[in-house]
């Protein structure tokens, strides 16, 4: 069973289905598809590396020989294109932590101004409650939208017209 995300920032367009079922009809469609998969991915990358960078920026409160939080989540953000299925779009997207600490929902709850409880190391009958930096994936993209909307958007339009030109 794949891992839902916990969170995420979409950038998609009316258009972008029909563009996935030209690209369908084409002959050469596959690799038509993966290019256009590839540039919308690339569109995004500047996002994915701005949240990366915000989770990176999360203090921390102890120094630990457990696996690093923050850089277990920073190497699960990444952005996500699909063309066909469920849905069709672009997105950047926070995937859970499986086998850190015990806590796959770690970029859902460091996000969050209610943060998480976890037993106190070594006592399991004292907790604590833990906040992280709170919205920092949010945050990596207030006022940027735009940008990457037109990234995408770009890289849509660019594969638009190398069909256009094998048509011709």
């Amino acid at each position: 069973m794949a891992d839902g995300p916990p969170f995420e920032v979409r950038a998609t367009h009316e258009g972008l289905d029909q563009l996935a079922r030209a690209l369908k009809a084409e002959e050469d469609g596959k690799q038509l598809r993966k290019e256009l998969a590839a540039n919308l991915r690339a569109a995004l990358k500047p996002g994915a590396d701005q949240a990366k960078g915000s989770i990176m920026g999360m203090v921390s409160l102890h120094g630990s020989t457990q696996p690093a939080l923050r850089s277990a989540i920073a190497k699960k953000i990444r952005p996500e294109v699909k063309l066909g299925g469920r849905w069709t779009g672009a997105r950047v997207k926070a995937f859970k932590t499986k086998n850190v600490r015990g806590f796959p929902n770690a970029p859902k709850r460091t996000n969050s101004s209610r943060g998480w409880r976890h037993p106190v190391w070594g006592n399991r009958e004292n907790w604590v409650q833990q906040r992280g930096k709170i919205e920092w994936f949010d945050r990596a993209f207030q006022g940027r939208q735009d940008i990457y909307k037109q990234a995408v958007h770009a890289a849509m339009e660019d594969m638009a017209r190398r069909i256009a030109s094998r048509v011709r």
